[in-house]
């Protein structure tokens, strides 16, 4: 499917939307609005799967994910933060369609799960770039070349991207599939694998993740907020605050130490119906 097939001008708040993130600049398709857009969302917007943890379904509808990461000033998960982010871009005159991938992050070569990862390929002058705001612990902060096989700079770690034929355990893999890797302690670790994809599709990945039994958003609350100088990530009860070359670990040790580091770290309003999770979340 090509971009074009996406519609061209999709409903969406531009104003509201760059307030919300902090973008000023111009509202067109160029490389350096492009690169802006994908530093300053993951700062403003965190990711964070309450809603998933809480039992409830995710609503991708365009109304539904403007009034809760817009409006609502919450954040989301993969399907919400790079659904926004296609419209936006599209909105601005960009030439965008979404990928589905494979998450490999933190996995063993033989944890093989569904793709249930969405990011985003963005046309910029008749090239084609990868941008995602939406992997939560291991962000992207930097667009990059689709085309280009080598590393490339990020504000944390390099990247490359290979053809996932190349790769010893991606059997099935067909031409045009890339798999996404970071640069971590010396070691290309593996983050993604990406595959063009229908908008049916991702509605069947974002149900499944968000409602199977199975589903670690069902079992673990994450959220994640990347700034330019670090790194915040929350799972369950341990915050790890990364920046470039370290890592700091803490344990939130009791309700009050969790429900301040949502606020703080994460720039979170908390509701009266999220108290018994951070309660359960704590003493877990």
């Amino acid at each position: 499917m090509t971009a074009a097939a996406w519609g061209a001008r999709p409903m969406v708040d531009l104003e509201a939307y760059f307030a919300r993130i902090g973008y000023a600049e111009a509202a067109e398709p160029t490389f350096a609005a492009l690169a802006t857009l994908q530093r300053l969302h993951p700062a403003a917007i965190p990711f964070e799967t309450i809603d998933v943890w809480l039992g409830r379904t995710v609503d991708l509808s365009p109304a539904a994910v403007d009034a809760k990461l817009i409006v609502g000033r919450r954040g989301g998960y993969c399907f919400e933060h790079n659904s926004l982010f296609l419209r936006v871009l599209r909105a601005m005159g960009f030439a965008a369609e979404p990928l589905i991938a494979r998450s490999r992050w933190g996995r063993s070569p033989d944890d093989v799960q569904a793709r249930t990862h969405m990011a985003l390929r963005v046309w910029v002058e008749g090239e084609p770039w990868l941008a995602d705001v939406g992997f939560g612990g291991c962000m992207q902060t930097a667009p990059l070349r689709l085309d280009e096989r080598g590393p490339q700079a990020t504000a944390f770690e390099p990247r490359r991207l290979r053809p996932l034929e190349a790769c010893d355990d991606a059997a099935g893999a067909a031409p045009g599939d890339l798999r996404l890797e970071a640069l971590v302690g010396g070691d290309w670790r593996p983050v993604c694998d990406l595959v063009g994809q229908a908008q049916a599709d991702l509605e069947a990945a974002n149900w499944f993740i968000s409602t199977h039994p199975g589903s670690a958003f069902r079992r673990h609350l994450v959220v994640a907020r990347t700034l330019i100088e670090a790194r915040y990530v929350l799972t369950d009860n341990r915050l790890a605050i990364r920046r470039p070359g370290r890592e700091t670990v803490l344990k939130l040790l009791d309700a009050a130490g969790l429900e301040r580091a949502l606020v703080e770290d994460f720039g979170l309003r908390i509701r009266p119906e999220w108290r018994p999770m951070i309660e359960a979340v704590a003493d877990g």
